[in-house]
């Protein structure tokens, strides 16, 4: 029989949020933001290219939620350290490009991108709590 255990618990919730933010943000682009786009005012070509840019953080939030997951069960969670940390990195710099953009373009927009907001420190605190385990706690 296979005896899998989770390794680390913060991972394991920061993996299975991402997969949720990926499905979330695909199903509101889909439903809501990218069908915006289908007027004649838009070009296709933007629309094309509004549409892969939207999907990127998609599979993004789907790679990190699948990386997350398989790292919660490795036993030796200092060999992912790294990789942690750099998704970290890429999402603080997702959260700064969010509200530099939104300030800059529409100020009173940043009140708008506070659940996201809240989402991605939550996440990320997640993936610190995660790498900061003892070998003991694992």
């Amino acid at each position: 029989m296979l005896n899998i255990k989770i390794k680390n618990f913060y991972y394991l919730i920061a993996g299975v949020l991402a997969i949720l933010f990926a499905i979330t943000h695909a199903w509101n682009g889909q439903s809501v933001i990218l069908p915006m786009l289908s007027i004649e005012a838009v070009s296709l070509s933007t629309q094309t290219i509004f549409t892969y840019v939207w999907h990127i953080i998609t599979a993004e939030n789907l790679i990190f939620g699948i990386a997350f997951i398989f790292m919660s069960f490795q036993t030796d969670q200092s060999k992912f350290r790294f990789t942690a940390w750099l998704i970290v990195t890429i999402l603080i710099v997702r959260l700064m490009v969010i509200l530099g953009v939104t300030a800059i373009l529409d100020v009173s927009g940043v009140r708008d991108t506070l659940i996201d907001s809240i989402a991605i420190v939550i996440y990320v605190a997640l993936i610190i709590l995660g790498t900061r385990m003892k070998k003991k706690q694992v």
